[in-house]
């Protein structure tokens, strides 16, 4: 794998050839799954920029554990899209490394929580160089792999880490819901000069969504640190991320019909957080409910309560804020107690009409 690395920093030279690429307006949309806009956004930026490559556990001859570097080792070579021995440890620390001597290493882990092996060199390497160094050292770096629960896998393999990674000072942390989010931000990605905590969420991989015409175009970077609103509403202020903007999207759809109208926030960058967003909802609703499926002690949800208190929103609350998370408990592997642990739309649609009652 060392030499793989020399002969990218010395050697490498790609035949690459650049085209003329039209303005977005010149683009229509398009129906895609999440799995295969983050396939497209990886192809295009190893083909953009020769210093990029991607590593970890069988994401190169056997195309990647859930299929997302489909037919990348077939067109950029094992140089570029290198199959690692298991060892997180090891694996992420060669790839700091190359950060660190200025490549771009897109890092796979097959779950997040194989990423505890590995957290020393994210959190104590990657994230902290920059500022040791004095500004002299940059770690352009992403980490992505999917994140919270998927479906009977149990305990070890079900976690949400979106709470433990946005707290390091030095990380961008950043979670994607559709197909213009995972294209538009990992190409954001790979491009920052910090490193990046990409959380992909597998049940999300084979929903199909379309892909704008904004973010088919492959100049475009989605901005980091922006949330998007995916519907406007004056009644209540719904903040999810990830898998969770699906089940807020479904309560207000429910809720419409009841003559509710919520807004709907999809955080996509937990760190930076877009403050000025979520107080500009609130202060226009006057409610909020906060959706995450991770735990609720020092969660999202809790940062963004804090945030409504200390930013000025506070006096616009017609009502106490509600949290919905996933049950303070490790992940059942049973099927039916697995069902009861993480938020579900009929929760988030139930919290709503708790802020609505408890209105002054």
């Amino acid at each position: 794998m060392y030499k793989h690395l020399l002969k990218l920093r010395y050697a490498y030279q790609p035949s690459i050839k650049f085209t003329h690429v039209h303005p977005s307006s010149q683009y229509t949309p398009i129906q895609m799954t999440v799995r295969e806009a983050i396939n497209l956004a990886m192809d295009e930026e190893l083909a953009h920029d020769p210093n990029v490559f991607l590593l970890g556990e069988e994401v190169g001859q056997y195309q990647g554990a859930y299929k997302v570097s489909k037919g990348l080792f077939q067109k950029y070579g094992g140089d570029r899209v290198i199959d690692t021995p298991i060892t997180e440890a090891g694996f992420t620390g060669i790839a700091v490394g190359a950060a660190l001597y200025g490549l771009k290493p897109i890092v796979e882990f097959m779950t997040w929580n194989f990423a505890m092996q590995a957290i020393d060199h994210i959190i104590n390497s990657a994230a902290k160089a920059h500022y040791m160094s004095a500004g002299d050292q940059k770690a352009s770096i992403v980490f992505r792999g999917i994140n919270g629960a998927t479906a009977y896998v149990a305990a070890q393999h079900s976690q949400c880490f979106a709470s433990w990674y946005s707290n390091v000072p030095g990380l961008v942390v950043l979670s994607p819901y559709d197909c213009d989010d995972a294209k538009s931000l990992l190409k954001a990605a790979v491009r920052n000069p910090n490193p990046v905590v990409f959380l992909e969420n597998e049940i999300l991989y084979s929903e199909s969504f379309e892909l704008s015409a904004e973010a088919r175009d492959p100049n475009y970077l989605a901005p980091i640190g922006k949330a998007k609103i995916m519907r406007q509403g004056e009644h209540v202020t719904i903040v999810a991320f990830s898998k969770m903007v699906q089940y807020s999207l479904k309560a207000a759809e429910q809720l419409f019909r009841e003559g509710i109208n919520c807004e709907v926030v999809n955080l996509r960058s937990l760190r930076p957080l877009d403050r000025e967003t979520i107080l500009s909802s609130v202060k226009k609703t006057g409610r909020l409910v906060c959706v995450e499926e991770g735990w609720p002690q020092s969660g999202i949800s809790a940062e963004i309560t804090a945030l409504i208190m200390e930013g000025g929103a506070f006096k616009y609350l017609d009502a106490p804020i509600q949290r919905v998370t996933g049950v303070e408990i490790p992940t059942p592997y049973a099927f039916n107690l697995e069902a009861m642990a993480f938020p579900k739309t009929e929760q988030i649609v139930d919290a709503v009409l708790n802020v609505l009652k408890g209105a002054r």
